[in-house]
């Protein structure tokens, strides 16, 4: 695959026809972008409602199962955005997430942005993430 974009949407997530849930990008080497991930699993549910902590750990999930789509790890993140609705506590979701990133050889470059609100009202976090795999 030279120069091309591939789209994936695994099974294990959301299927849905407004987005896609991983795109690949491919030149001399291989850049994942993962779309915003939520609290919500493979049947489109919202889990852990009003809980951030169980909400970042599934956010945390959905982005593993992106990353392996892709054949990646969360060695190869390189950026992750974060965003936040007011009235969380952001050291509870770092310290949910800590779990996950832990395993990771080296730390991404994170941004937090704290939001008015979410597209969907239940939803206390997104994030989305960057990985890069050399070619």
């Amino acid at each position: 695959m030279t120069n091309a974009i591939q789209h994936i949407n695994p099974g294990g997530m959301l299927q849905s026809p407004a987005f896609s849930q991983v795109i690949v990008t491919e030149g001399s080497g291989k850049t994942i972008y993962i779309g915003g991930q939520n609290a919500v699993n493979a049947k489109g549910e919202t889990v852990g409602k009003g809980d951030i902590k169980t909400q970042t750990e599934q956010v945390m999930k959905n982005i593993l199962t992106a990353l392996a789509a892709a054949d990646v790890t969360l060695d190869q993140v390189v950026k992750l955005t974060i965003c936040l609705v007011q009235g969380n506590d952001p050291a509870e979701a770092f310290a949910a997430a800590q779990p996950f990133m832990s395993k990771a050889a080296a730390p991404p470059v994170i941004t937090v942005i704290l939001v008015a609100a979410l597209g969907h009202p239940d939803h206390l976090l997104e994030i989305d993430a960057i990985a890069f795999a050399a070619g």
